[in-house]
């Protein structure tokens, strides 16, 4: 599915691969989208600096599944801080 959004400067958009919240440790529950969302609000609201509340979330994430990982996973974090974005390519259909 392909969608576009208006961003203003400040906003923020988090991306992430599914091995983020599929995770779990052995015979248990898997880490879960809804969780995701709630460790990432919960640090938003303690940290401002992109780079400060990637590394907040991934270090918590790691802690969460006792310091091992039983999948790949990505995240990272985009702030839109203004400014023309016409030079920038699109993707997906139009």
């Amino acid at each position: 599915m392909v969608s576009e959004r208006m961003l203003q400067p400040g906003d923020r958009l988090l991306c992430f691969t599914d091995g983020l919240f599929e995770e779990h440790q052995a015979g248990g529950e898997q880490f879960g989208e809804e969780q995701l969302i709630e460790w990432t609000n919960r640090i938003l609201h303690e940290r401002t600096q992109v780079r400060a509340v990637v590394r907040t979330l991934s270090h918590a994430l790691k802690q969460e599944r006792g310091g091992t990982t039983s999948d790949d996973a990505t995240v990272f974090l985009i702030e839109w801080r203004g400014g023309d974005a016409h030079h920038l390519a699109a993707f997906g259909p139009r």
